[in-house]
């Protein structure tokens, strides 16, 4: 209850002034205007520990990203997707990330370059300017003593270069092996690791025992020997291609020495692969494998495995429960894996709808650049992307995309050095006028992604001109 003099105090005041409270009316102003009543908020960040990837576009802040920081604490996977249509960043993005991440020295980088122009990689002059001889894996230079990786190499455990081996069919052919295929597979591969001890064994040797397995093989199962042969002919047929087919001398002898596991960055150049045959998984299949078991080690480093159009390994079964292995490393060894693909929609829809779902889950960090609004739309829903973020995809422009870091969503600006400029943008077509025009034209994109981010921001608050109480 009030006291007496608050009430006669109030009566005075009114008397003399008419009604204490009062009712404001409204006032229109912008929204330029209204910032100094609604004051402009930000989302936090992802901290100041890591490596710096551009600014946010709506606040301006400096955005910082690492998986080795932010895991345990805002990422429960240090792996990373990025998606985009050509053309839109994704290269450049990946090559800063790679050159700023070796800055600290307890990093170690595997690239698997698929692309390239004038017989070399993509990734040749960084690899060049660091110093660097990238693994070129090449059929034609393999048959004059060229770069070799044996699927059997002893460094890979007997079980990995049974799996490793089967993947190679499987991939192939198309198909899983068969029980009886896989029998004659395995006794083949058993009797080689076995009787030959003083030389690495390689895959003529496989193949070898196929067309004549030992009687012994045989006997085991209380089956006739030619059964056993006819069991493993298919496979033998698979295994010659890359004896003496279109891929040998890639696969077909021990590994090649001098091949430098300890350097920070280590580059397989795959340009000279057709990318749409099926030598490419095949290729990823070896190479992941090999790499899981001669350099992954438990030392401490924190290491990154980037893998260009990642496609051939979530679009194929067989290929991606090997890589859903290697991913499980990311945790107990410190790795991240990357993986850059065009579209969503090759994958999801593809043989290996439910292994790729999986490997997308382990991506706890996932990067969109510019793609149609259809794609955006079936990007949204399968990562799960607010709408606004899906909206805005169709509008993005190069080097400009969506963060999605385990439910922190942001758009960012990425931003390149003058130093690192020429190695990112590796167009060597261009002459040195093309390319003050092209600096140009990045630079007119980045003032029209500034506008746009503006006129994105100005929609939503709602008209140029709002009411305020």
């Amino acid at each position: 209850m009030r006291d007496p003099l608050s009430v006669l105090t109030d009566a005075f005041t009114s008397f003399l002034f008419g009604k204490v409270e009062t009712t404001r009316l409204p006032v229109r102003t912008s929204t330029g205007q209204a910032q100094a009543v609604y004051l402009p908020t930000a989302a936090p960040g992802l901290g100041d520990s890591g490596v710096i990837i551009g600014r946010e576009v709506y606040s301006g802040k400096g955005y910082i990203y690492d998986p080795f920081q932010l895991y345990g604490q805002q990422l429960p996977a240090p792996h990373w997707l990025v998606l985009g249509e050509s053309g839109n960043g994704k290269s450049a993005l990946e090559k800063t990330y790679v050159l700023r991440q070796l800055r600290f020295r307890d990093r170690q980088v595997v690239v698997l370059d698929a692309q390239g122009e004038d017989g070399v990689g993509e990734w040749n002059l960084i690899a060049q300017e660091l110093g660097i001889t990238p693994i070129r894996l090449d059929p034609m230079a393999a048959l004059d003593m060229g770069i070799r990786l044996n699927p059997l190499d002893p460094a890979i455990t007997t079980t990995g270069q049974l799996a490793l081996l089967r993947t190679i069919i499987e991939v192939a052919m198309g198909h899983g092996l068969d029980e009886r295929s896989g029998f004659a597979l395995k006794v083949a591969h058993a009797y080689v690791n076995e009787t030959i001890v003083d030389r690495q064994p390689v895959l003529t040797d496989i193949v070898e025992q196929l067309r004549h397995p030992e009687p012994e093989s045989a006997e085991a199962m209380n089956v006739a020997i030619d059964d056993v042969r006819a069991w493993g002919l298919d496979v033998a047929l698979v295994l010659d291609r890359l004896v003496d087919g279109d891929l040998r001398g890639m696969f077909d002898g021990p590994t090649t020495v001098g091949i430098d596991l300890d350097a920070p960055l280590i580059v397989f150049d795959l340009s000279h692969i057709d990318r749409n045959s099926i030598a490419m998984p095949i290729l990823m299949a070896i190479v992941g494998v090999w790499l899981e078991h001669t350099w992954i080690r438990p030392d401490r480093k924190k290491r990154i495995f980037l893998v260009e159009e990642a496609w051939h390994i979530i679009n194929s079964p067989f290929v991606a429960q090997l890589f859903q292995r290697l991913l499980k490393f990311g945790r107990r060894l410190g790795l991240s894996f990357v993986a850059v693909v065009h579209h969503l929609s090759d994958v999801v829809d593809g043989a290996a709808a439910r292994e790729a779902a999986a490997i997308l889950k382990m991506a706890s960090t996932r990067t969109i650049y510019a793609q149609k609004a259809d794609e955006a739309r079936a990007t949204g829903r399968v990562l799960g992307l607010p709408r606004w973020a899906v909206e805005i995809i169709p509008t993005l422009t190069p080097g400009i995309a969506v963060w999605d870091v385990n439910g922190n969503v942001q758009v960012v600006k990425h931003l390149i050095t003058e130093t690192e400029r020429p190695l990112v943008f590796t167009d060597r077509a261009m002459t040195e006028s093309s390319a003050d025009l092209a600096d140009d034209a990045l630079r007119a994109a980045e003032l029209e992604a500034e506008e746009r981010a503006a006129a994105f921001v100005e929609h939503h608050l709602g008209d140029s001109e709002s009411t305020v109480a």
